[in-house]
C-alpha cells in the first residue's frame, strides 16, 4: 500500500442505504478498494477472503453484533476498527473502545467527519510506517522493546501491535518521560482538540497499553498512575537506534 486511499475497506451495517451512502462517500474521496456485508455471515467471509485493512462496523447486525463479531476478527488480525453505531450510549462506546476499537461514530454523522476520522486512523496505522527511517527508534522497558515508529512491542517470544491511540498516548508519555502528563493533555494528544466526552474512554485505553507493555499490568512499573493528575512513564527508560 502506497497511499491511505489503496486500503483495503471493509463496510459491515444492515442498512442497504447507509452501505451505499458510505460507499459513495469515500469513492468520492478517491478511495479505491471497499467491500460491504450486510451481516455477520457474509462479514466473516468477506474478511478472510479480502484481508481488509480498515473496517467499519455497525454494532446491531441481524444475526450476532458487531462487538462479537470484532472479537472474531482481532483473534487473527489488528486491521483498526471503526464503529460506527446508532447507539451512542457510554456503556456501547466504552465497550467498544476497550476491544480495541480505534473510534466510535454515532449516526447520524457528518460525511467530512467519517472521513477525516477515518483517514487519521489510516494515515497514524500505515502510512507513517511506510515513511519511516530505516531503523526504527527503540524504547527499552525492561525485557520488552517498543518499536516507536511502527508501534510493534518486542517481548522474548512474540510481538505485539499496538493501535494508533494506543501509540499515539505512549508517544505523549514518551515526549515527556519522568514528568506527569495531564488527563486533559493525553485525551488532546489522542483525539484532539475536540476531545470532550472521551475523557471517561482514557483509562481504557492506558489499561489496555499497560497490558502491552508491562510484564505485569497489574502493578506497572514504567506506566505510572499519579493520583489525581494524570500518568508518567518511568525515567529510566532508554532510546536506542
Amino acid at each position: 500500500m502506497n497511499s491511505i486511499y489503496e486500503a483495503k475497506i471493509l463496510l459491515v451495517d444492515d442498512h442497504r442505504d447507509i452501505l451505499e451512502m458510505l460507499c459513495n462517500i469515500l469513492t468520492r474521496r478517491g478511495f479505491l478498494s471497499i467491500r460491504t456485508a450486510g451481516n455477520c455471515g457474509l462479514a466473516r467471509k468477506l474478511f478472510a477472503s479480502y484481508e481488509p485493512e480498515l473496517i467499519v462496523l455497525d454494532i446491531m447486525l441481524p444475526d450476532g453484533d458487531g462487538f462479537s463479531l470484532m472479537r472474531d476478527f482481532r483473534l487473527v488480525s489488528d486491521a483498526p476498527v471503526l464503529f460506527l453505531s446508532a447507539k451512542d450510549e457510554d456503556n456501547d462506546r466504552l465497550l467498544g473502545l476497550g476491544l480495541g476499537a480505534d473510534d466510535y461514530i454515532a449516526k447520524p454523522f457528518l460525511p467530512d467527519e467519517l472521513v477525516l476520522r477515518l483517514t487519521a486512523i489510516l494515515k497514524r496505522t500505515y502510512f507513517s510506517r511506510l515513511r519511516r527511517e530505516p531503523e526504527d527508534e527503540r524504547l527499552h522497558l525492561g525485557p520488552r522493546t517498543v518499536l516507536l515508529e511502527s508501534g510493534t512491542v518486542l517481548t522474548r517470544d512474540s510481538e505485539i501491535t499496538l493501535t494508533a491511540k494506543e501509540l499515539a498516548l505512549l508517544k505523549k508519555l514518551y515526549e515527556n518521560r519522568g514528568n506527569i502528563v495531564t488527563f486533559d493533555a493525553l485525551s488532546d494528544a489522542v483525539w484532539g482538540a475536540n476531545y470532550y466526552g472521551y475523557e471517561n474512554t482514557l483509562m481504557v485505553h492506558i489499561r489496555r497499553l499497560r497490558e502491552k507493555i508491562e510484564e505485569h499490568p497489574s502493578s506497572p512499573q514504567w506506566l505510572l498512575t499519579v493520583r489525581g493528575l494524570g500518568y508518567k512513564l518511568a525515567k529510566g527508560t532508554k532510546n536506542t537506534l
